[in-house]
């Protein structure tokens, strides 16, 4: 739009981005999310593990809780221990590994429609028993860690290993 001054009609020219800088922006623009784009990836794998990682905290916190609360419970605790205001399932002193037991312990909300993103594979509530822990995503099984009730009295629960192949 012109613009007087001084009696005079002054036309400033109209600024804009040729074709070829757009194309050249857009490009550039490409390859930093390109490169940026397996980083982003990797945090979804990061996410599960530390996911994993807090699971299985959980259920060692849980589990030595609940058998320093047996011990110091009068009678010594035998089939249920009340924990919370919720009664879990107790074997030789510990959770047993099921739903009722460990996973309630621990306060983790596990299934196929869990909002936590968990899975249980495996369990009961016999003395021994393997139960795994999984976490919903890209490999369930292979993003996992087992929690197996103590084989006798006197004994403590065992736990695998992280598996994170598949996390």
């Amino acid at each position: 739009m012109p613009i007087r001054e001084k009696d005079h009609i002054v036309i400033r020219p109209q600024g804009g981005f040729t074709l070829i800088e757009l194309i050249v922006v857009i490009i550039i623009l490409s390859i930093l999310a390109a490169a940026a784009l397996p980083r982003f990836a990797n945090l979804q794998v990061q996410a599960r593990i530390a996911k994993l990682n807090g699971a299985l905290g959980a259920v060692k916190g849980a589990a030595a809780l609940a058998h320093a609360a047996c011990l110091a419970s009068q009678p010594q605790c035998t089939a249920t221990l009340l924990m919370e205001g919720v009664n879990v399932t107790m074997v030789n002193g510990y959770p047993t590994a099921n739903a009722a037991g460990i996973v309630t312990a621990a306060g983790i909300s596990a299934g196929p429609t869990s909002p936590d993103g968990y899975d249980l594979q495996g369990g009961g509530a016999a003395a021994g028993t393997p139960l795994t822990v999984m976490v919903t995503g890209n490999d369930p099984l292979n993003c996992s860690f087992t929690y197996t009730s103590p084989v006798a009295a006197n004994t403590s629960p065992n736990y695998s290993l992280l598996v994170t192949s598949g996390c």
